[in-house]
């Protein structure tokens, strides 16, 4: 499926603008503990554990998004947004949201 933060695709032509998909993943308090327990994987100010845990969010929240697509009957998804919230008490939690408009090409 073809996925993108712009509104338009080259060579592509919008038949039919399904409707607005989303897909979210939440990172619980623990993966933060487990984070900053682990100092010795920072390396060169980086957080390699970090970075792995939010790829791994932003890869769950794509592939929601991607499957209300498809049960739509979506060719893609246009005008992608990702967004990165720290949610629930005291900011215990970090969401991955992504949104965007499934769309039927001609």
């Amino acid at each position: 499926m073809l996925k993108t933060t712009t509104s338009v695709v080259d060579g592509r032509e919008i038949r039919d603008y399904l409707d607005v998909v989303v897909g979210e993943a939440i990172l619980g308090a623990n993966i933060f503990k487990d984070i900053f327990g682990a100092v010795r994987d920072i390396v060169g100010g980086r957080a390699g554990a970090y970075e792995r845990e939010m790829a791994k969010a932003r890869k769950v929240a794509f592939e929601e998004m991607e499957e209300e697509a498809r049960r739509l009957g979506a060719d893609g998804i246009v005008g992608i947004d990702i967004d990165y919230e720290v949610v629930g008490q005291q900011g215990g939690m970090m969401m991955v949201s992504v949104s965007g408009t499934a769309v039927k090409f001609r």
